[in-house]
């Protein structure tokens, strides 16, 4: 059975529109009463033929999307300075703050949706030891005992929490996505990025941001295994469905990421 018959509305709601359009990999794709052109199809089955297990294909795809100088398995053609090399960064210490409080707003987004009594589905992925929120807190407040100011989540990170808030309540496949993406990435090039950036604007400190409690690898196979424990059961169409989101979760993180880069404010 779907998980998808599980569910009743309005924790989840299908699209019945005859024809859809998402944006996916660069390119706009039309669903037909929700079947997927050919084309897109055939890439994404050829791209995922390997995969044992549903977070194999989506590590797959989510690796497509990087640059080659982001990763070797990268297909990305480099567009912004961000999608760079992080060690030809040039980061400033108010862009790192935005960032870091962008973030902070959509790990708050993202904490309290699976926190959430309403939906009570979200119970596997409560207490996964990825949680950032209240390590970006303490952060925060390290920043302003050194004496910096700091600004109010009005960015990026607004809109996205706002997302996935909408993703959360009506599109569950979209947002274990979105979920899976901002998480793991932080804990592979986003560890990468802190270390770089803190070499060179922070005389090297460790935020607790980058810290965890216990084995980071364990950390990470556990949570693996929770989504691919709640994706058991799902459609090959609910499947496809989530993998055309990890563009959609790049863009959104691509934009956070990129306030790094943001010239000193005035």
């Amino acid at each position: 059975m779907s998980f998808l018959s599980l569910i009743s509305p309005p924790y989840f709601q299908t699209s019945t529109a005859s024809s859809h359009a998402i944006y996916a990999y660069g390119q706009i794709i039309t669903h037909q009463d929700t079947n997927i052109t050919k084309p897109f199809s055939f890439h994404l089955k050829k791209m995922t033929s390997q995969a044992k297990e549903f977070v194999d294909e989506m590590r797959m795809v989510s690796m497509k999307l990087h640059t080659r100088e982001q990763a070797r398995e990268g297909e990305k053609e480099v567009k912004g300075p961000e999608e760079r090399s992080v060690s030809k960064w040039e980061p400033t210490v108010d862009g790192y703050l935005r960032f870091l409080v962008e973030s902070k707003l959509v790990y708050d987004a993202l904490e309290g949706i699976v926190d959430k009594p309403d939906f009570p589905y979200y119970a596997e992925l409560r207490n996964t030891g990825l949680e950032r929120s209240e390590q970006l807190g303490k952060d925060l407040e390290w920043f302003k005992g050194q004496g910096h100011g700091i600004p109010g989540p009005s960015g990026p990170g607004v809109d996205y929490a706002c997302y996935l808030q909408e993703l959360s309540e009506n599109d569950f496949p979209a947002f274990i996505c979105h979920f899976y993406n901002f998480y793991f990435a932080h804990t592979a090039g986003g560890r990468m990025i802190g270390k770089k950036v803190a070499g060179k604007i922070l005389n090297n400190k460790v935020l607790e941001f980058y810290k965890w409690d216990g084995e980071l690898k364990q950390i990470l196979q556990n949570l693996r295994d929770k989504i691919n424990k709640i994706t058991l059961g799902w459609t090959r169409e609910e499947k496809t469905h989530c993998l055309e989101e990890t563009e959609r979760s790049f863009n959104y993180s691509g934009d956070i990421l990129r306030l790094i880069l943001s010239p000193v404010q005035n």
